[in-house]
């Protein structure tokens, strides 16, 4: 799409490509006048020659990484590239809800984090569940963090460069369990999916299965409410908006489909200071929900325009807003 600065409706609307396999993360490369945009397909990544303004694709696309993990649950692939552009990140879901059925991967931590890093079978779940970094001309497989049931958004931190997820945890566990989360991706990181929950806690359908792994957890930054579904996630650098929501984050929470009253379906700012996630966060777009057995909005994605304007998607509808101060 295309329009004006300050303009409420857009003034052109093109496909840039189809024919593509659920496609959802899109990045520009490199950051400064970009060269390239890439794709993050369910099970491949791939990238456009890119000049600024385009609106269309101007030949077909070249296949940068041909197999990404990818079946069952969970679908969506996002990508983001550190700062100095050495690398591009790729998050991949959980290909079920808690592992059921997967068996052990046994040996402790390290083990865990050598199979993934070999490609070593488990399952359905191998390389998932999953940051994935890569060059960004799509070699050098590794992991960068492990345990994150469904690392929809991600994003890189201004300033700082720091890899960001807005996660789907796991079902199952009654309304309040488990929360979805905001969080910092450390490198080589273990979030506990699917043995443990925010830090030590055992998930009750895996009592006993890898007590090795209890202590060697982290912990995520931010809490949400359980069973919001968690979706994309932006940082704010506007000036639109006042200063003080400038290094903030905004995700998009797409709601609950398993819960008795209804959560989500909004979008959530998420406080930090001097860089720091303070834990907090704050409703920041509502209203999507009628009652608890009707819906008409539900926001997935979110991302600053040249103006400073938040830009927020939704599926209920099929609609991107566009908000302002």
């Amino acid at each position: 799409m295309r329009t004006s600065d300050d303009a409420a409706k857009p003034t052109a609307n093109e496909i840039y490509a189809s024919d593509l396999d659920r496609p959802f993360g899109i990045a520009f490369f490199p950051s400064a006048n970009p060269q390239w945009l890439y794709v993050a397909n369910t099970g491949s990544v791939v990238r456009f020659a890119y000049h600024s303004g385009d609106l269309r694709a101007s030949a077909a696309p070249e296949t940068v990484v041909a197999n990404l993990p990818a079946g069952l649950a969970h679908s969506t692939r996002d990508i983001a590239f550190t700062p100095d552009g050495s690398r591009m990140l790729v998050s991949v879901g959980s290909g079920s809800n808690d592992a059921e059925g997967q068996g052990h991967a046994p040996g402790g931590l390290e083990a865990w984090r050598r199979q993934h890093a070999l490609g070593a079978a488990w399952g359905s779940e191998t390389d998932r569940a999953t940051v994935l970094a890569f060059d960004p001309d799509g070699k050098n497989q590794k992991v960068f963090a492990t345990g994150i049931r469904n690392c929809v958004g991600l994003a890189i931190q201004p300033g700082s460069g720091t890899p960001w997820c807005s996660t789907n945890e796991r079902d199952g566990l009654g309304d309040n369990l488990v929360p979805d989360y905001v969080t910092r991706v450390r490198e080589n990181a273990f979030y506990g999916w699917p043995w443990f929950y925010i830090g030590g806690n055992e998930d009750p359908r895996h009592v006993g299965d890898r007590p090795d792994l209890k202590d060697n957890i982290t912990v995520p930054d931010v809490l949400l409410q359980a069973h919001s579904a968690s979706l994309g996630l932006t940082f704010y650098e506007g000036s639109n908006f006042p200063a003080e929501y400038r290094g903030d984050a905004f995700a998009a929470e797409h709601g609950s489909w398993n819960r008795s009253k209804r959560t989500g379906y909004k979008v959530v700012r998420i406080r930090l200071r001097d860089g720091v996630p303070t834990g907090e966060y704050q409703d920041f777009v509502t209203g999507f929900v009628v009652s608890d057995s009707r819906v008409w909005g539900r926001p997935v994605g979110v991302t600053v325009a040249r103006d400073g304007a938040l830009l927020v998607s939704e599926d209920g509808n099929g609609t991107i807003w566009r908000v302002t101060h």
